[in-house]
């Protein structure tokens, strides 16, 4: 089988779910499959360092697009991913994030992510909103399958792009697995790095994205009695651009808060180890990839109550409404003073985090390409 990758929206350095499922499920492919034959379409800002972390397994073709532009990344997606995919004699081309070339002499698959634009119109200019619900209609329906990242994900494609359920597979993504045993040492550097003493913990990690409510989180927590405050570390993409650190001040919480911007796997895992909790105030997911990967690593987790979370999360975690801060400081609190609740949900975590791996994605994915082919 000779599949294109569509990953014209993947620039090395950028962190997010999407991102994470391109790195994590195109090795997971090559493991139960390796007799497939992948042709990954990148943007030139990735070129030979996307191809490199890609690996000798996947030919690179770089196309003369640039994410950083939206207007390119869309002719890019209609025209440039065709031509070169029909260049290459692929089968089938994946479009991994929402966007997919329309036509081409291959089968189309497109991975669905979320519908945020409809689900919060108010986040996005009205050109972004209406360019990107013309880019994912035409997407869906050109595609001969489309690949959902959770039932939630699923019903939101049927109901806001009018798609027929039986085109759409549930691939539920996959978590990290853990290192063997947490790092102490690292572990106790990074506590110290961060000035954070014997303080309890609250991890939330989260891209600076509006949808993303990372401002309601510094709310909740100056609603917290200073005397038993826990300090709030913040690691993602734009975390550290300021806007936040502002906010914080306004509150007078510059003290109790650290924002780390973008952190490497290994300051992950030693965030993850010193944690008390993870806290995710997100409005809106697909499928919310922290909190299975917080349970992984036996951290309880307080988030949204949101579809996509409840059906991650199960029974392992707590959850709140994202825009009422009285709420999210209150089951804060419940897990970091309450340590039997906190142990229980360890314990639910880890199974919970145990149905969810990038080899099951990886085979769902493979059994949605054998449908695409097969089609008329």
């Amino acid at each position: 089988m000779r599949v294109g990758l569509d990953l014209l929206y993947l620039t090395p350095g950028q962190t997010g779910g999407r991102e994470s499922y391109a790195r994590e499920l195109v090795p997971a492919l090559l493991e139960r499959a390796p007799e497939l034959e992948l042709v990954a379409f990148v943007n030139r800002d990735a070129g030979a360092q996307l191809a490199a972390e890609l690996g000798d397994a996947v030919q690179a073709v770089v196309l003369p697009v640039t994410e950083r532009s939206r207007i390119q990344w869309a002719a890019g997606e209609l025209a440039l991913v065709s031509v070169a995919a029909a260049r290459q004699r692929v089968e089938l081309v994946h479009s991994l994030a929402n966007f997919a070339p329309a036509w081409g002499p291959f089968r189309r698959i497109v991975t669905i992510h979320d519908l945020q634009y409809k689900a919060l119109p108010e986040l996005l200019s009205w050109p972004m909103r209406t360019g990107t619900s013309a880019l994912i209609s035409l997407a869906a329906r050109r595609a001969q399958r489309i690949i959902a990242v959770s039932g939630a994900g699923r019903d939101e494609i049927v109901a806001g792009l009018g798609v027929e359920p039986e085109r759409i597979d549930v691939v539920p993504n996959g978590v990290r697995p853990p290192p063997p045993a947490a790092d102490e040492a690292a572990t106790a550097a990074m506590r110290e790095r961060l000035g954070l003493g014997t303080r309890a913990v609250v991890l939330s990690v989260a891209s600076n994205l509006a949808h993303k409510n990372l401002a309601s989180l510094l709310d909740a927590l100056a609603l917290m009695p200073s005397s038993r405050r826990p300090a709030l570390v913040i690691a993602g993409h734009g975390s550290d651009d300021g806007v936040l650190a502002a906010r914080a001040s306004t509150l007078d919480l510059s003290a109790d808060v650290r924002l780390l911007g973008h952190c490497s796997t290994a300051e992950l895992e030693s965030l993850y180890a010193l944690a008390a909790c993870l806290a995710l105030p997100t409005l809106h997911e697909g499928f919310g990839l922290p909190v299975i990967e917080a349970m992984a690593r036996s951290l309880p987790v307080a988030c949204s109550d949101i579809a996509a979370l409840r059906e991650v999360g199960g029974a392992a975690a707590l959850y709140f409404d994202p825009r009422a801060p009285a709420q999210i400081a209150a089951r804060i609190d419940e897990l970091i003073a309450d340590e039997q609740l906190a142990g229980r949900l360890r314990e639910l975590g880890l199974a919970q985090a145990a149905r969810f791996s990038w080899a099951a994605a990886a085979e769902g994915t493979l059994a949605s390409y054998r449908r695409a082919l097969a089609q008329a």
